[in-house]
């Protein structure tokens, strides 16, 4: 598991229960003072942050543990997996293509990084060299076939 991704959850967590325990109650506190509330915008827009900072923190403590309890040792050797470089031939297109399989957190096309979530990342995941999986796009079908792989356990260490 790649430790900025936990780390950057992590200082976001920190972020949101700061602002969720300490700034908000004081924004209420001034809001409430300014008298009715039926028609306080600040009073209300308070409420309505501390609803979205509430929200953000459950999904965020959520998807920590759910990324803690991703255990590298359950990840195949031989097959593509989370962490998996693979290149691939695009059969319609006759162009070649590689990519690394991430988190839905670290997900970058532009660099050539694709969430195992993704249609084109669930599509590869646990296939070998020589498949050919068939990825379903907005934009029609594709067909690709996985020239070579690299797993997590072939990478260099940092």
């Amino acid at each position: 598991m790649d430790v900025p991704i936990i780390k950057r959850l992590e200082v976001e967590i920190q972020a949101l229960e700061r602002e969720l325990n300490q700034e908000l109650p004081k924004e209420l506190r001034r809001a409430r003072a300014l008298g009715d509330l039926s028609e306080n915008a600040e009073f209300h827009m308070a409420k309505q942050r501390q609803d979205i900072v509430s929200a953000r923190l459950v999904q965020l403590k959520r998807r920590l543990a759910d990324l803690s309890m991703i255990n590298v040792n359950n990840i195949p050797k031989d097959k593509i997996g989370y962490g998996s470089r693979v290149t691939l031939h695009d059969l319609s297109r006759g162009a070649e293509v590689e990519y690394k399989l991430v988190t839905s957190e670290e997900a970058d096309v532009s660099k050539g990084l694709i969430s195992t979530t993704s249609p084109i990342g669930r599509a590869l995941m646990g296939k070998r060299v020589g498949d050919i999986v068939t990825v379903r796009a907005p934009n029609g079908d594709r067909e690709l076939e996985i020239r070579s792989l690299r797993t997590i356990y072939d990478e260099e260490p940092a």
